[in-house]
């Protein structure tokens, strides 16, 4: 069932009970409010029956007749039944269209022990008293049929169903169109998000001038629809900047075959050939490498996580520098010696390679192929510094640079595939931390990376 016909119920259904209520109570107390009425007149009758009776006592009940005969349009099918202890009809009147009381002895106890009584026989209301000041105690009744209230009741009765049906169809309608005009601004949100694909991830959602919860989820959408287009488009990026990169190699391999098998060679020939091939081979192996090492990271989830000492990372990263060549220098500051507080949740294989990357690109690119690495704590975070002397990053490309493949212009003759800075900004994004960049006026550059501590988490 849609959405818009299960708020048309609901309102329908709501307003219907609301109504129902408003005139069960109404109509329940007009009813008590009649009842009361009704017995305030019987008793009236019965107190005058009984004041008559006890002044004439037996002599002459015409005046009795003719003061029940008087009131028989407001009191319809009226009977008049005066009664001794025992219950011995002292006096009975009954109108002509009125069938003779039935006064029980029950109904003579009950009144006794009570003092007065309001009941109901053969559908008329009956009010019963026992009067005690006189040497004769009596107990008078009248019983009465009450037309005027009952079918006052019945038209409220009847005005109370009408309107309910009357009600309960216009909270159907309104109902209708209050449901369309509410999802209105969901239907055009999600006839919106049906005509965006990947071949459309421009296209943005309107998201209104209001504030409203739908304004705020429109507003989700679009800067989901952003990480998104960006995703894309650094997807589309990498695949065609790897695409040429391992075509690239494998040209050259394919082409210095072809030289090499099209007439005979010499063994030093086939040698520099064979040399030449396993050159691009090694490259080739290093970029794959690269690019598998960046899909192992697409997914926080397939990661083993446990607690890592980002100093004992340090040393093996300091150590294996120095063996990709003799070159480089790495020097390794302290600025906090409590062990605890170099405790990180996280993958130690994955950061030592970003923390390697950072730290073999500060050699490589520096002049005296030295990078300073310090350490410390601060607020929680495990902060590492990269420092190098090498020449200043421009202020376009600093974001830049942690694209996969992105080389700068300064870059340009030395080796690498600029996989490096973007394996460690994932890296380091999946251990919840971040990587910031300073690059200097003159010369310099320093990479810092914020990783939550364990113990400050």
């Amino acid at each position: 069932m849609k959405s818009s016909h299960k708020i048309t119920l609901l309102f329908t259904a709501l307003v219907t009970a609301i109504l129902l209520v408003v005139s069960f109570s109404v109509y329940y107390f007009n009813s008590l409010e009649r009842k009361d009425m009704f017995k305030k007149r019987l008793k009236s009758r019965a107190n005058n029956n009984a004041q008559i009776f006890t002044y004439f006592l037996d002599s002459n009940r015409t005046v009795l007749n003719r003061i029940n005969t008087s009131s028989l349009e407001s009191l319809p099918h009226k009977s008049v039944g005066i009664y001794n202890v025992r219950g011995i009809p002292l006096y009975e009147y009954n109108a002509d269209d009125a069938q003779p009381l039935h006064f029980s002895r029950d109904h003579i106890q009950q009144v006794i022990h009570e003092g007065e009584s309001f009941f109901v026989i053969d559908e008329r209301e009956v009010y019963a008293v026992h009067y005690t000041e006189e040497r004769n105690p009596i107990i008078v009744a009248v019983a009465a049929y009450d037309m005027d209230g009952w079918t006052q009741l019945k038209g409220l009765k009847q005005i109370f169903i009408a309107a309910l049906l009357v009600g309960a169809f216009i909270a159907l309608i309104t109902g209708r169109v209050f449901s369309r005009q509410l999802l209105k601004p969901v239907v055009r949100l999600i006839r919106e998000v049906n005509d965006i694909s990947s071949h459309n991830l421009s296209h943005r959602i309107y998201t209104g001038k209001t504030q409203d919860e739908l304004s705020q989820l429109a507003t989700t959408f679009n800067e989901l629809l952003d990480r998104l287009q960006e995703s894309f488009i650094s997807q589309r990026r990498f695949i065609s900047n790897a695409s040429h990169e391992l075509s690239t190699p494998l040209t050259s391999v394919s082409s210095q075959l072809q030289v090499a098998l099209q007439r005979e060679r010499s063994i030093e020939e086939y040698h520099q050939v064979m040399q030449s091939i396993q050159e691009d081979v090694v490259q080739m192996r290093q970029l794959t490498k690269s690019l598998l090492e960046i899909a192992k990271t697409g997914s926080e989830g397939s990661i083993e996580l446990n607690e890592v000492r980002i100093d004992e990372t340090l040393f093996k990263v300091m150590a294996d520098v120095k063996r990709i060549s003799p070159n480089y220098k790495v020097q390794l500051q302290f600025s906090d010696l409590e062990e605890f507080n170099f405790l990180v949740f996280g993958n130690s294989d994955l950061l030592y390679i970003a923390v390697k990357n950072i730290v073999e690109n500060g050699c490589k690119f520096s002049p005296d192929h030295t990078s300073e690495v310090s350490l410390a704590y601060r607020d929680g975070q495990v902060i590492i510094e990269v420092s190098n002397n090498g020449e200043t990053i421009p202020e376009g490309e600093r974001e830049q640079i942690f694209q996969p493949f992105y080389r700068s212009a300064s870059a340009s003759g030395i080796g690498g595939f600029g996989l490096g800075l973007a394996l460690a900004k994932r890296i380091i994004g999946l251990h919840k931390g971040a990587i910031f960049l300073e690059s200097g006026y003159s010369s310099g550059t320093t990479f810092i990376i914020h990783l939550p501590s364990y113990h400050g988490k």
